[in-house]
């Protein structure tokens, strides 16, 4: 296996994998027809075997420090996006990509790594495992099947919200997790470098 820089003639093979990695996940409808490009500097990086790109790690790191994380102190970088094809999960493409990007990091300068995501149990026991320290959470809500019309208003006539997507940021945590139907955790993690 081979981890090298992202060329932008991977952009097919990297939105095909990122897919086929989010749909067992929480994640599995955020799908993205195009690759993500950055306002900032970024380590890009892909995973590929016989020519099949199996891996990606995406991280847009800061010059200046709270441009781009959300929390900590010092440089940091922001894990957009990492992905394993499934069909090569559990051999150790994740690690590798990670110990390539922390390189990459480390000769930026950068102090820490922060990376958020949902309440999947074992890819939170991944970034555990790989030194990554659970620091904040908040609540993703989906209003769906007639929740967000009975839950939300506009002040346009005629207009109805049918879905929505929304942050839950206050306490009281337990109260919206039984009023709607779909509700994640979204976990934020950080390591120091």
């Amino acid at each position: 296996m081979e981890i090298r820089q992202y060329d932008q003639s991977d952009e097919v093979a990297w939105v095909r994998c990122r897919v086929l990695s989010f749909l067992d996940t929480a994640y599995f409808d955020h799908v993205l027809q195009k690759k993500e490009t950055y306002g900032n500097p970024a380590i890009e990086l892909v995973a590929v075997e016989e020519g099949q790109l199996i891996g990606l790690l995406d991280i847009e790191y800061e010059t200046k420090e709270g441009s781009v994380c959300s929390r900590g102190a010092g440089l940091g970088g922001m894990i957009w996006h990492i992905a394993v094809h499934p069909d090569f999960r559990s051999s150790g493409v994740g690690r590798q990509l990670l110990q390539e990007a922390e390189r990459r990091a480390r000769a930026e300068n950068l102090s820490r790594l922060e990376a958020w995501t949902r309440d999947d149990l074992w890819v939170q026991a991944w970034y555990e495992k790989n030194g990554f320290i659970k620091v904040d959470s908040y609540l993703h809500v989906y209003l769906e099947n007639g929740e967000a019309e009975a839950s939300l208003t506009s002040d346009i006539p005629f207009l109805k919200p049918i879905h929505a997507f929304a942050h839950y940021v206050g306490a009281d945590r337990e109260r919206v997790k039984s009023k709607f139907n779909r509700v994640h955790e979204c976990v934020c993690y950080e390591k120091k470098l």
